[in-house]
């Protein structure tokens, strides 16, 4: 099944292309003609580089919801159940496929961000933290895009999923210090799902303080996983009737 949602995914060329460099762009904007207005008390590819490997990482996995969107509407779930294929097994490939995509587009994102200038100062441990922080977002989102996909009615539907993880990480301390923004938006910024995963990698990137941002990442994480799974097996059973 992760097979298959890969090859899918090399099919559709634009897709694919979109979902590799529509990080990569955004980065090189925000750095090049923002990042000179905006003082963050470093320079601001530092800053700005853990923001965007969870935008390029929430942007992959939302792809998840079109791509079961489609298996949905389109009739191959009758073929797979006739060949003993269930939900769980389906569900999970193109998870699979979403973190193998993932990790093809941020490995791009951190080479250009080397390009530009961004030195990290983490040593292995913290490498592997921020590596397993970002791994659990991506199942998290992943599991949620596959949830969604299972409730549109249609791919096109899907695709408003894409919207919402484009969006989250703007109102959070990915691009701009959250003190910067106005005082009735500092509750959500702050408390967002988005906000801990992206404080957890600048400090273990970074090798800054991290406090309690790792452990609160991880369990908003833990917790999105276990709800979108749950989800999704109910779903499958209301969608295929069984």
């Amino acid at each position: 099944m992760t097979a298959r949602a890969l090859r899918l995914s090399s099919r559709n060329i634009d897709a694919l292309l979109t979902a590799l460099l529509l990080p990569v762009m955004l980065m090189l904007v925000f750095v090049y003609f923002f990042g000179g207005a905006i003082d963050t008390g470093t320079s601001y590819v530092t800053y700005v580089v853990p923001g965007v490997l969870v935008l390029c990482a929430g942007y992959g996995s939302s792809s998840t919801a079109v791509s079961v969107s489609y298996d949905m509407s389109g009739g191959i779930i009758d073929r797979f159940r006739t060949l003993d294929v269930g939900g769980t097994a389906m569900l999970t490939g193109h998870v699979a496929a979403s973190a193998a995509r993932n990790t093809v587009s941020t490995v791009l994102v951190l080479g250009v961000a080397f390009l530009i200038g961004f030195r990290p100062e983490a040593g292995l441990g913290a490498w592997l933290a921020a590596v397993g922080v970002l791994l659990a977002f991506v199942m998290a989102f992943s599991w949620l895009g596959a949830a969604v996909g299972l409730l549109a009615k249609s791919p096109e539907a899907a695709g408003g999923f894409t919207f919402l993880v484009l969006f989250l990480p703007y109102p959070s301390s990915a691009f701009v210090p959250i003190e910067t923004m106005p005082s009735w938006l500092h509750g959500f910024a702050e408390h967002q799902p988005v906000t801990p995963v992206i404080e957890a990698l600048r400090g273990l990137l970074l090798d800054q303080p991290v406090d309690n941002a790792p452990w609160t990442a991880v369990a908003w994480c833990a917790g999105i996983t276990a709800v979108s799974v749950v989800l999704s097996g109910i779903l499958f059973r209301h969608r295929t009737g069984g």
